[in-house]
């Protein structure tokens, strides 16, 4: 099916990278120890959600709402956009279009 987008790739994947790093414990989503991850530079975390945000927004495609560490990601295709939040609250909308 895949994730309908009008707007570019790359900007869409910008926000969503900043998204992922907004939910705190993103990083879950690859297994990753909590250890680990504070073991990390900031330019590697940064590159890491640039990496997770690129996996989740595929993965949106084939399951619309996905579990990412304690947020929750939800691709509405009706709206164009796709939900980020965290705790029921949404800390972002990614638009599509």
């Amino acid at each position: 099916m895949g994730v309908k987008h009008a707007r570019e790739y790359s900007d869409i994947l910008s926000e969503l990278a900043e998204a992922m790093h907004s939910i705190g414990d993103g990083y879950l989503f690859f297994e990753m120890e909590t250890a680990d991850w504070e073991e990390l530079e900031e330019a590697q975390r940064v590159e890491l959600m640039e990496a997770l945000a690129d996996d989740v927004f595929y993965a949106l495609g084939e399951e619309p709402v996905l579990h990412v560490g304690g947020g929750v990601v939800a691709y509405r295709p009706k709206h164009h956009i796709i939900e980020v939040s965290v705790d029921q609250k949404e800390i972002r909308i990614i638009r599509l279009i």
